[in-house]
């Protein structure tokens, strides 16, 4: 089954207003969209490292996000992973506990607290 993937902006943007469940290798945002499809996406940031530690990055989680999504994703929810530092030398057995465990963290309505708001740019 192909999943939709995000690409809009404004979708990565709504997506971070939704639950927020960090782990070692990738934050996981979920939110619900309007269509009742399951969607994804994935962002790596420059900080991670050069376009081919990215990409690299990128791949593993387009795979684990195919693997685990079908089976545990939430249905109408759009489904966001954000890389974080170390996330490309963590084991893939481990990442895809970890996603096993965020998921269902957001299967059951329990993200992490909120962020402090970021003082405004000067």
């Amino acid at each position: 089954m192909k999943l939709p993937v995000l690409s809009r902006r404004a979708d990565f943007l709504a997506a971070n207003r939704g639950l927020r469940i960090a782990r070692p290798g990738f934050v996981l945002l979920a939110r619900p969209n309007d269509a009742d499809t399951m969607r994804f996406g994935i962002t790596v940031t420059k900080k991670i490292g050069n376009a081919v530690v990215r990409n690299r990055m990128k791949r593993r989680f387009r795979e684990l996000l195919r693997d685990a999504l079908p089976a545990e994703g939430l249905a109408g929810h759009d489904h966001v992973l954000i890389g974080r530092e170390g996330g490309v030398e963590r084991d893939f057995g481990v990442l895809r506990q970890e996603l096993s465990a965020a998921l269902a963290r957001a299967a059951q309505g329990k993200g992490d607290p909120p962020r402090k708001p970021r003082p405004p740019k000067q």
